[in-house]
């Protein structure tokens, strides 16, 4: 095989997988290049915690031989992959990101989401850096310090899943998985400007169950949407360990992915009834919204779509954050983030019959919906209500907000109604930052927007952020 004059970093898996097909480029070659973009700037954005070059180049060479062989494995042979902290990966410790975690464990497991991409012969590079339990959205944690964001070293990337979206858009592979469980593949997707879809809860399994419960859900996170759904495809694979997720259907979600928006009734909510927004991206949005338009999608104003669940959503993630870190030790506490102990504390103090309250509003906001999809086919509205900040703040504005969920507006929701929901970028402000609209449909309705994404992709394609990165101020 020899290499083609392109940069492999710059390609997608798609790309990657033609190359090989047509014995154009090498695994092995590509995974090098990867390697190399990895060495080259992974100090200064932080976004891994784990590069194992070794593993990497052994799956590698013997992707190379399947495909020399013309017997390649699955559906990603060969394509450079990486594993959010928090996902079990044989051979790697899974810290959760804590000083709290003991490191000398035998790490024998693959999560369902690693053991899939592994069998489709996927090529895993290493695992991307969250904050502490995934609790927040932005990364950072005692243990692993502060992830950047590549369009300005200045700023929080977002979070939880902040290393794999740093990852995605700097080229540090093609295929990233990530975790959601109130934004966390949605957030940082849009502070970063790659895609990032949290799919229908159960479409992907997990294991272990996430301490966050049915909120939690596992997805791609990618450059381009026809990536996610040939990620999205591997994912939903079978795995019995997890006795919640939705059935095996054999699906392919590439299936469908250009059949457009044509006839499409979508709702464009600006703030969901509640939500406040940067004006400057607000007006981002509402020109991307009216691209559906162009498109021949029936776009409707829908100015109030539900009453802000915000303190549903509280009782769920603090009880989960509560019983994630139960099993450690009080002595360990003050190794931890403030910020996670604080809701900890808050999650060990909430009353059941409050948190059963809080469950059967979960009920009627996901009826809600329900009835909401009877009209339309897809919600439109903003992915984040700002820019990113700075990297060192928890909360852009401390005076009026005291963690994470005070500026998430957007996402949460369907973490709570199990819908699927993806961020497309769509633009950049006038200082260079990422914008991006988020795409919701009924849940089980994927394939919608996925299709509605790469419409919009065809007319207005993923920028990337400018290379070689600058050193951090």
């Amino acid at each position: 095989m020899r290499t083609a004059a392109a940069d492999p970093t710059k390609m997608s898996a798609c790309e990657l997988l033609a190359g090989y097909a047509r014995r154009e480029l090498s695994p092995v070659e590509v995974t090098r290049a990867v390697l190399a973009r990895i060495a080259a700037d992974n100090d200064k954005v932080n976004a891994f915690c784990l590069v194992d070059e070794a593993a990497a180049l052994r799956a590698a060479s013997e992707s190379e031989a399947r495909w020399k062989a013309g017997k390649p494995i699955g559906l990603c042979d060969g394509v450079p992959a990486t594993v959010k902290e928090l996902l079990l990966a044989r051979g790697w410790p899974t810290l959760r990101c804590s000083r709290a975690v003991e490191r000398e464990q035998a790490w024998t497991e693959d999560a369902p989401s690693v053991a899939l991409l592994r069998a489709h012969g996927a090529v895993l590079l290493g695992k991307t850096c969250s904050p502490e339990f995934g609790w927040k959205g932005v990364t950072d944690s005692p243990l692993l310090g502060i992830t950047r964001n590549p369009w300005d070293l200045s700023r929080t990337p977002g979070g939880s899943s902040g290393g794999a979206a740093v990852a995605a858009a700097l080229g540090m592979g093609a295929l990233h998985l990530g975790t959601d469980g109130g934004g966390s593949i949605r957030i940082p997707a849009a502070f970063t400007g790659i895609f990032g879809l949290k799919p229908s809860f159960g479409r992907v399994p997990v294991y272990p169950p996430s301490a966050f419960g049915t909120t939690s859900h596992v997805g791609p996170m990618t450059r381009t949407v026809e990536d996610a759904a040939l990620m999205l495809t591997v994912l939903s694979g079978r795995d019995a360990r997890d006795w919640l997720a939705l059935p095996r259907d054999e699906f392919d979600y590439r299936t469908g992915l250009h059949d457009g928006v044509a006839g499409l009734r979508v709702a464009y909510s600006p703030t969901l009834g509640y939500a406040k927004v940067d004006s400057e991206m607000a007006s981002l949005v509402h020109g991307a919204v009216r691209r559906f338009e162009e498109l021949g999608a029936h776009v409707e104003l829908v100015e109030r779509v539900i009453d802000d669940p915000v303190e549903i959503f509280r009782k769920h993630w603090y009880a989960g954050a509560a019983l994630a870190v139960s099993s450690i030790p009080l002595s360990k506490r003050a190794h931890m983030d403030p910020g996670l102990v604080e809701i900890v504390e808050a999650g060990e103090r909430l009353d059941h019959m409050d948190y059963m309250h809080a469950v059967a509003a979960r009920g009627q906001l996901g009826l809600r919906m329900n009835l909401f999809h009877e009209h339309y086919d897809l919600l439109i509205t903003p992915a984040m209500p700002i820019v990113p900040f700075s990297a060192t703040a928890q909360v852009p504005d401390a005076a009026r907000q005291a963690n994470w969920i005070d500026w998430t507006p957007f996402t949460y929701p369907f973490n709570l109604t199990h819908q699927p929901a993806a961020t497309m970028p769509c633009g950049l402000t006038r200082r260079g930052l990422p914008v991006a609209m988020q795409i919701v449909a009924a849940v089980h309705q994927d394939t919608l927007v996925l299709s509605a994404a790469r419409a919009f992709e065809s007319l207005q394609p993923i920028p990337t952020p400018p290379i070689p990165l600058p050193s951090v101020a």
